[in-house]
Parts: C-alpha cells; sequence; structure tokens
C-alpha cells in the first residue's frame, strides 16, 4: 500500500551552550551517538544573555544545508508538528517571523515582538542575525524580546504570522495569553508539572498507539 509523502522535513534538535560537568559530557555524548538529536554552542549555558544570538548566527555555519525555517522553543512547549507544517503552507517562505504574538490580547503580528514559547524565523533572516552589527550589539535582555528588536531595527520580517488561537499557554497558567485545549493546536506552553503534560498528551492521543 503507498503511503502519503510527507508535509514536511522537519529536524528537532536540543540545544545547549559548552558542558561544564563530566556527567554531562557522558550522558549528552551517548544521547547524539543514539539519536544525534543535539547541536552544542560555544557560549556559557543562559536564558537573557546571548544563547538564542548564538543559536541563530551558529547555525549557517553549523547546519548541513540550507532550511526554509529555523523555529526556537522552550523546553515547556509541546508542539504538534503535522499542524505547524500545515499552517506554514500558506505563508511566505522568506522575510516571515512566526508565532504567537505579546501583548496577549493583541491579534496584530506587527504591534510588538513573538513570544519566546516558540517563534519561527525564514533562513534568510536567520542568515541576516549572523551578518549584521544589530543583533551582535544587542543580545542581552529578554531574548524573545531582542529578537523583535533587532528585526525591527533592522527594518526586517515584512511578513508576519500571529497563529492565535492555535499557540497558547496552558489552561489557567497565564491570564489572556492562556484558553483551554481545542484540537487545531499549534503549540501549548507553560506545561511545568507532569499532569500539564499528562492532559495534554493524552487529549491529542499522542500515547494512543503505544498504551
Amino acid at each position: 500500500m503507498a503511503s502519503n509523502p510527507p508535509i514536511a522535513k522537519i529536524d528537532v534538535k536540543f540545544i545547549f551552550c559548552n558542558l561544564t560537568k563530566p556527567e554531562q559530557r557522558i550522558l549528552i555524548s551517548l544521547e547524539i551517538l543514539r539519536f544525534n538529536d543535539i547541536i552544542i554552542l560555544n557560549c556559557t549555558e543562559n536564558m537573557n544573555n546571548g544563547k538564542t544570538y548564538t543559536y541563530f548566527s551558529s547555525l549557517p555555519g553549523i547546519l548541513p544545508h540550507k532550511y526554509d525555517y529555523v523555529m526556537k522553543a522552550d523546553d515547556d512547549v509541546f508542539i504538534r508538528l503535522e499542524p505547524l507544517a500545515l499552517s506554514l503552507k500558506p505563508l511566505p517562505r522568506v522575510d516571515l517571523y512566526y508565532g504567537f504574538v505579546i501583548p496577549c490580547a493583541s491579534m496584530n503580528p506587527f504591534v510588538e515582538y513573538m513570544s519566546g514559547m516558540g517563534f519561527l524565523l525564514s533562513w534568510d533572516l536567520v542568515e541576516w542575525i549572523g551578518e549584521s552589527d544589530i543583533p551582535r550589539k544587542e543580545m542581552f535582555g529578554p531574548e524573545d524580546k531582542m529578537v523583535g528588536k533587532w528585526l525591527k531595527m533592522g527594518r526586517k520580517a515584512k511578513n508576519r504570522f500571529s497563529n492565535k488561537p492555535a499557540m497558547y499557554d496552558y489552561p489557567g497558567t497565564n491570564g489572556k495569553c492562556s484558553h483551554e485545549l481545542i484540537p487545531e493546536t499549534v503549540a501549548v506552553h507553560r506545561l511545568k508539572r507532569w499532569d500539564h503534560w499528562s492532559h495534554v498528551l493524552e487529549f491529542f492521543n499522542v500515547t494512543k498507539q503505544v498504551l
């Protein structure tokens, strides 16, 4: 029986700065050997002191080929890759900035910036971050807000898309950024507890095939 072609080719990687402990080096080396799903950057582990800049600016020199898009996501977010890929199909593949626009009540992707829960840039913007002096001089501060600032200063990202209500914070965790789980979900953020993860995985039948 012929199978349908994949909607998109998506590679998922976990991003670390330089490893500092022997046990980290051993365990993460085993993970890399088994799954090849980790990239180690030349930086000190941090959230708002340049890791996001190092991530985007390093990728053109690290990755074996160009991608249409690159996404950065928090580790407390559940991303549904098929709905994500489908949502990108009608959108431009250049000068694109995609995510969940802040402030939470806004539907206008040009007002502020995309939340750090998970935002996506087209490959040309990733290359620009690595080449431009603007991000290099503005690395320190809330990482999602800084990316929005870079793009504004560089007059970039003329194509923007805020995927609300498909991206949101877990119900009850963050005021107007939160709402109940919905079938068309692309990303659920602020999964800080095991029962939150269990609820989300059960809602989307993630474990149905393995139970």
